[in-house]
């Protein structure tokens, strides 16, 4: 089975006859590999008035386009396979390099281009013309278009084009001027105003002897230039039309050739070494660079601070992936040309499919760059690696050059390409930090602060984001202030003349299309972002797509040990690894670390992680599980010291145990408890609340519906603690409707009694009262005593806030029954205070006093400070030569009442009376 979209679309053996479906099956082609939704498919077929029955009619269409590929037959491995998957379908191409003409194309253009850089331009010729005989004629051709296949079309042209002109760019480097004068006079006149074909045609012109004709295509190039859009030529045609003015020897050609011949040799440079060419072409300055001050002043300090005697300078530039390495690269050679008067040359250390160079390889990249002809003759550079160190030494030696090599793999691929001696400086960009390279400075790039995102955003998207700051500061954001991204939103913008800024900010609020979004011609976020994921090993990997289900923004190494089922040590590598990949970022300031991932590529590994689901989703559901256990695990803990005795339905673990709960365990390691949460139970709930909150969600989604209500549980007193009423409301809505699911009545009581306390905390009575009520009826036919009797304190509680303390009391009393002789000293204290407090309405200090004086000794036994300390606090203001107002008789309205530890009644009712 064969596809073809370079030139009419088909499908072989048989191309479906009606237009639509072949739109149909030209848009999943450009596509192949990814999901295109069903919207998409609708707009590109009908436009912005699509039929009532257009979903009905697109799903006849993907019915007939299945039979259509089908008919390669069961046992053809090349046919494609059409699928759904929301929210659309999905064209796979098995061997899609062989069968399918564009991913070969692209092949063949990569490995084009990089034997251009590495200047074999045979080979760069060969490849690219091989690239060009796949095109039958326009791209995307014999269907009607919609926008998004006419912007594919367009865009497909242009690669065309830039293959058509690098693959003359080769043949003029190999000498085949008097072939290409034909055919580059035909391109000329097919594209009157494309200048770089006409410079092209210039210099075949001029070195097949016609230079009066070449000034002539200058000529009329001007003059169309000037009459139609009122411009003159650009610069470099114009310093071409001067070179063939004045005859440039330069621009002859020679064999073995690659710039101009130089006046004298450098100084000191080895004269067995002859150069054929004066200076390297120098790399372009980068268009549009913004901000990076502090960054640009370092890197020209280290740069230029070469002096006699000195090392030459190695500025390692590191960064993920899209972060502008390259960009600051180019910009600082630019800004230090006059430093390097031999020249700068800039040579990429991977080829195709992002493979390294070995060095001998960029070792030979970077002696073509100079345009070396070694003494032994014209033509190979030597073929033994010492031979080659040895002559890329001697050319280096003596020279006042900067070399940038780009997108370096290791420190053992850069030391042999460093120049010996003075004068020269270096430029490594990377995106793993060269710790080996000795001498080196290193400069780590970030993403971009906020006001220089939006800079870069208005430079390269003109007008349309000018027109709406706050729709362009938001793409700003929801581009992490990642370079790449930024320039890709900015290009989407622009290529879309019908849309706003406004409406390109809504499409990537969605984190589930925002990559497809980033994505405008040959820049594609999702490749760049892929390519530190696929040089990644296994492990990696995997850890890179299973810390997305960290329930937090960023989280610690026990998070990372419970999902990745690793002890902790092993873990700690596994994640320390990905961060020196770029691929996760350490957080400052955390003792421990932290972790957490840039938002963009948080959403690749999303998606890497739900695209792997269907092999993989009962893994997804175990490390869900084991991440739940840790958590709560440690939550206990820390609760367990935050409000001792306030969770009744653990059993007591003896002090210094290091795991609290033997069933909930990490997963790849039991969790040091003690060692996690430390002495500050109030920092951990603070740092890890959020991911507490998200871990009752998953826990609820994945169907884990007993780890759903005791997370919930466990994070109960310090949600009261530190009045976080919603996180306490929504947990314990989930936690209600596990327990529910699950037919488990303790749990439902327990969850019930919980929401009853947050009612109480909020003042809302009659709530309070029917959750404490409906809890211990619960805990009753359960037959939990504790539990019944804290249903009654709460009530309790109630009735003494509405001025019923005889109410109150009888329920206290029952309440201190059930939790005496050590059954729940909690409960003990909270019925003692209820009792002392029920006293003092009725102006009973003595006794007062000696209930505070028991729950004071009560709670040291239980090892509560803030219970004994309140305790303590309230029976001084009593027993003081004044006793405090606020707990002294009075009428209503009187002052505030501290009831609880931290916990104040304002205008409570302190004085006697009431049923």
């Amino acid at each position: 089975m064969r596809f073809r979209v370079l030139g009419p679309v088909s499908l072989s053996p048989r191309t479906p006859s009606a237009a639509k479906p072949r739109a149909l099956l030209a848009t999943l082609l450009v596509r192949v590999g990814e999901v295109v939704s069903a919207h998409s498919l609708i707009d590109e077929l009908w436009g912005t008035e699509p039929p009532r029955t257009a979903t009905t009619t697109l799903q006849v269409y993907v019915s007939q386009l299945r039979k259509v590929l089908a008919e390669g037959g069961p046992d053809d491995s090349a046919h494609g396979v059409l699928l759904t998957r929301a929210p659309g379908y999905v064209l796979q191409v098995p061997g899609k390099e062989r069968e399918f003409d564009l991913p070969c194309f692209e092949r063949l253009r990569a490995e084009g281009r990089a034997a251009c850089q590495e200047r074999d331009f045979a080979r760069a010729s060969r490849l690219l013309h091989d690239a060009l005989a796949l095109w039958t004629g326009p791209a995307l051709s014999g269907i009607p278009h919609g926008v998004r296949l006419e912007s594919a079309a367009i865009r497909l042209d242009e690669l065309r084009m830039e293959v058509l002109e690098q693959r003359i760019v080769a043949d003029l480097r190999l000498g085949r001027h008097q072939e290409l004068a034909g055919e580059l006079l035909a391109l000329a006149n097919e594209h009157p105003l494309r200048e770089s074909l006409h410079g092209h045609l210039m210099v075949a012109l001029y070195r097949t002897g016609r230079g009066s004709d070449s000034l002539r295509v200058y000529g009329r190039l001007r003059h169309l230039l000037v009459e139609e859009l009122g411009v003159e030529p650009g610069p470099a045609l114009a310093r071409l039309h001067e070179r063939v003015l004045r005859r440039d020897p330069s621009l002859d050609w020679r064999a073995g050739r690659a710039g101009p011949a130089p006046d004298r040799p450098a100084p000191g440079a080895d004269p067995a070494v002859r150069p054929t060419g004066a200076q390297p072409a120098p790399p372009p300055a980068p268009f549009g660079f913004v901000g990076r001050h502090a960054e640009l002043s370092y890197g020209e300090k280290v740069l230029c601070g070469g002096g006699a005697g000195a090392p030459v300078p190695v500025l390692a530039v590191s960064g993920r992936a899209g972060v502008g390495k390259t960009a600051l690269a180019l910009q600082l050679a630019h800004r230090t040309a006059a430093r390097f008067p031999d020249g700068r040359l800039m040579i990429g250390l991977r080829g195709p499919q992002g493979r390294p160079l070995s060095w001998a390889q960029a070792g030979a990249a970077l002696l073509r760059g100079l345009a070396v002809e070694p003494s032994g003759g014209p033509g190979a550079l030597p073929a033994d690696p010492r031979d080659l160190a040895e002559l890329l030494g001697r050319t280096l030696r003596g020279r006042r050059l900067l070399l940038v090599l780009d997108d370096a793999a290791s420190a053992e691929q850069i030391r042999p390409l460093l120049p010996p001696g003075e004068g020269s400086a270096v430029i490594v960009t990377c995106r793993r930090t060269p710790a080996a390279l000795a001498g080196a400075d290193h400069l780590v790039l970030e993403a971009v602060r906020a006001d220089e995102a939006v800079e870069l955003l208005l430079t390269a998207g003109g007008e349309r984001m000018a027109e709406d700051p706050a729709a362009t500061a938001e793409i700003a954001g929801l581009c992490g202030g990642l370079p790449l991204a930024l320039r890709v939103a900015a290009a989407a913008l622009t290529a879309r003349p019908h849309t706003t800024a406004a409406a390109l900010a809504e499409r990537l609020r969605d984190e589930r299309t925002r990559l497809a979004v980033l994505r405008e011609g040959d820049l594609d976020l999702r490749a760049t972002l892929l390519t530190g994921y696929q040089e990644a090993g296994p492990a990696q990997q995997r850890a890179f797509r299973l810390l997305t289900l960290a329930p937090a923004a960023d989280f610690a190494g026990w998070t990372a040990a419970a999902l990745l089922d690793l002890e902790p040590g092993a873990a700690g590598e596994v994640t320390e690894e990905l961060v020196a990949a770029r691929l996760l970022e350490a957080r400052p300031g955390g003792r421990p670390p932290r972790y957490g991932f840039h938002s963009l590529l948080r959403v690749l590994a999303v998606e890497l992680r739900e695209a792997a689901e269907d092999a993989e989703g009962e893994r997804t559901r175990e490390a869900v599980g084991r991440l739940c256990r840790a958590c709560l695990t440690l939550a206990r803990h820390a609760d367990r010291q935050l409000a001792p005795g306030r969770d009744w339905r653990t059993r007591p673990v003896p002090s210094g145990a290091a795991v609290l709960d033997e069933a909930y365990d990490g997963g790849g390691g039991r969790v040091d408890a003690a060692a996690v949460v430390g002495g500050t139970p109030l920092r951990w709930f603070r740092d890890e609340a959020a991911g507490l909150v998200e871990a009752v969600r998953q826990a609820h989604t994945a169907g884990l519906w007993s780890l759903a209500w005791e997370l919930a549980d466990s994070a109960a007193g310090y949600f009261h603690a530190c009045a976080a009423w919603e996180e306490w409301e929504e947990t314990h809505r989930l936690a209600l409707d596990a327990a529910l699911r699950a037919g488990n009545p303790a749990a439902e009581a327990a969850v019930r009694y919980s929401l009853g306390d947050l009612a109480w905390q909020r003042r809302e009575a009659h709530r309070a009262l029917a959750q404490y009520t409906s809890a211990q009826r619960g805990f009753d036919r359960v037959g939990d005593r504790i539990g019944s009797a804290r249903c009654r304190i709460g009530v309790a509680d109630i009735l003494l806030g509405q001025g019923r303390p005889a109410a109150a009391a009888r329920r206290y009393g029952r309440a201190l029954d059930l939790c005496a002789n050590g059954r729940d000293l909690w409960g003990g204290v909270a019925a003692l205070n209820g009792l002392a407090l029920v006293n003092l309405r009725r102006g009973r200090h003595r006794a007062a006093l000696a209930q505070l004086a028991q729950c004071r000794r009560t709670a040291e036994r239980l090892g509560d400070r803030r219970w004994a300390e309140y305790a303590r606090r309230t029976a001084a203001g009593l027993a003081g030569p004044t006793a405090r107002p606020a707990l002294a008789p009075a009428d209503r309205g009187a002052p505030a009442v501290e009831v609880r530890p931290g916990m104040w009644l304002i205008g409570a009712t302190t004085g006697a009376g009431g049923p």
